[in-house]
């Protein structure tokens, strides 16, 4: 189609502004570049765009927005400086707090105004309802279906989804953890529909067709170096050169030096297999500093034996089976560790943990304990309902099951036993799960007294493995809020910039609220775009000089 082009030869000679990325990211970063009055290039490594944003939820977390006054949420700038200080003032310092606070709702209003893009508010809390300046709802948004077919070509260039289903997230949400209506979902795939981040993508390259802006997929930057006032950007067969670059590559969760040099754990991967730290590396090449390398947005994951994505293992995000009634989680000891319906990013840490005295971790492996009743009532990892799926390992008793999974069984017996009396109340005396709004918005609303509580006592009894996984790196390229990525002295490296995984996150390394990956992704990049076009027409030569 036109616009969405493949193949180094489709990559043009010179541009005002390269983008490297077409997550989020990338595309707010050249929408706001070319109606800058700048000549943008989009250059994506993988034969599909879209990034991880396309195989993700495509929630962003905005405080005090307009589309969230209008569908009637209550907010203000302030409750969201408020909040952000509790939630991240230990690593936030007050101006990136009100940075932030009014470039995202700047940055969705244009997104609103000015695009393709549709979002909806979402009525989920934030994950610390009990913190000052919390919201009961709408600062999480949603994205409304897209439908390409007005763009020929379009569905087919989009990375598909990963494993969610065709769905919004309220759709999703209003499910109460059941499977959806395969008649919907079959009418959608049959039309192409897009939900979630594929329907965020799918706008917002529409959005940059209909300016005009090159996008090129399957090619892969492999040098960048700056030649007098610009710079050169080399693919395989070909060069590019460009007054400003915006790394816009993603994470480095699928490279595993990268993530054996700096991460803390061992994780499991569930974005875009093509994260493997390109960016990173060319950024590292010039002299850029980086920072909280050792940060993930992190998530509780299941890995049924099937799941793979471009044809990679991979996971499915494991908080809501963990969440619902009739379940809990446990370490080799056989107890649980955490409250299981806490924030995702919060419970993955746990992952980490380090027994003072085996120095290994505590609580990896893990297992999702269940009964026959859960697995008649909600689908696991997918898996259809009636029976816990094939690959789960089940026991006619708690006992034998601990045994059959290696975890200590009376250890494993004494959890159940106790989870299965506060269950019967309502109140789990250990941890509290459910005593929230936000662990009561995950759990199954029409059980009672507590959504997120249920006694296991239906044999046969299973379990599954639950691993520690990564939506993402947040950790990269140092940047300033300008998204001019910093060198290792502080000063501003000429004409390039950053935005989305492949930099430093804003929230560094907490998660306020659902959607915090692309709130800071999206922030960044709608400041990255105007000032890529500013560097460029700094530059000596400018593509797009007179128009």
């Amino acid at each position: 189609m036109s616009g969405v082009l493949a193949g180094v030869e489709q990559l043009p000679p010179a541009v005002d502004v390269l983008v490297l990325g077409s997550g989020a990211a990338g595309l707010v970063a050249a929408l706001r570049a070319a109606d800058a009055g700048a000549v943008v290039c989009v250059a994506e490594k993988a034969d599909r765009l879209g990034g991880t944003t396309c195989a993700g939820g495509g929630v962003i977390w905005a405080p005090a927005t307009d589309i969230a006054a209008a569908a009637g949420f209550a907010d203000s700038p302030r409750a969201g400086r408020d909040y952000l200080a509790a939630a991240s003032g230990h690593v936030m310092d007050a101006e990136t707090i009100e940075w932030y606070v009014e470039t995202i709702r700047e940055a969705i209003a244009y997104l609103d105004t000015a695009t393709r893009v549709r979002l909806a508010p979402l009525a989920r809390p934030d994950y610390r309802g009990e913190w000052p300046g919390a919201a009961a709802g709408g600062r999480s948004l949603d994205n409304e279906p897209f439908d390409p077919a007005p763009f020929p070509g379009l569905a087919e260039a989009l990375r598909p989804p990963s494993y969610f289903p065709l769905l919004t997230m309220a759709e999703r949400d209003d499910l109460d953890g059941r499977a959806a209506d395969p008649t919907l979902l079959a009418d959608r795939a049959a039309r192409g529909v897009r939900t979630m981040g594929g329907a965020l993508v799918g706008s917002l390259v529409a959005s940059a067709l209909d300016r005009g802006i090159r996008v090129v997929r399957g090619v892969r930057a492999d040098g960048l170096e700056r030649a007098g006032d610009r710079w050169r950007v080399s693919f395989a067969e070909t060069t590019v050169t460009a007054g400003a670059v915006v790394v816009a590559t993603g994470g480095f969760e699928w490279n595993a030096h990268l993530r054996a040099a700096f991460l803390p754990f061992d994780v499991t991967p569930i974005s875009a297999p093509s994260n493997e730290g390109d960016g990173l590396e060319l950024g590292l090449a010039l002299g850029a500093a980086v920072a909280d390398m050792t940060e993930i947005w992190g998530v509780p994951v299941l890995t049924p034996p099937e799941q793979v994505y471009d044809g990679a293992p991979s996971g499915r995000m494991g908080n809501v089976e963990m969440t619902l009634p009739g379940s809990l989680t446990v370490n080799a000891a056989g107890e649980r560790f955490v409250n299981e319906a806490l924030a995702y990013a919060d419970t993955c840490r746990m992952f980490g943990d380090t027994d003072p005295v085996t120095g290994r971790p505590r609580n990896s492996p893990a297992w999702l304990v269940f009964d026959a009743a859960f697995a008649q009532r909600y689908p696991i990892a997918g898996s259809a309902t009636g029976a816990a799926p094939d690959w789960a390992v089940t026991a006619p008793s708690v006992r034998e099951l601990g045994i059959a999974i290696g975890v200590d069984p009376d250890g494993l017996e004494t959890t159940v036993a106790r989870f299965n009396r506060d269950a019967a109340t309502g109140v789990d005396t250990v941890f509290g799960r459910g005593a929230s709004a936000q662990d009561r918005f995950l759990g199954d609303a029409t059980h009672t007294p507590n959504p997120c509580l249920a006694p296991l006592s239906t044999p046969p009894y299973a379990a599954v493995p639950v691993r520690a996984g990564a939506l993402g790196t947040s950790g990269g390229l140092l940047t300033d809020r300008d998204s001019r990525v910093l060198s290792w002295s502080g000063t501003a490296i000429e004409g390039l910039f950053a935005a989305g995984n492949v930099s430093a996150g804003v929230f560094r390394g907490t998660y306020p609220g659902g959607g915090a990956t692309l709130g800071s992704a999206v922030a960044r990049a709608f400041v990255a775009g105007p000032a890529a076009a500013a560097a460029a027409r700094a530059a000596r030569t400018l593509v797009g000089a007179g128009r």
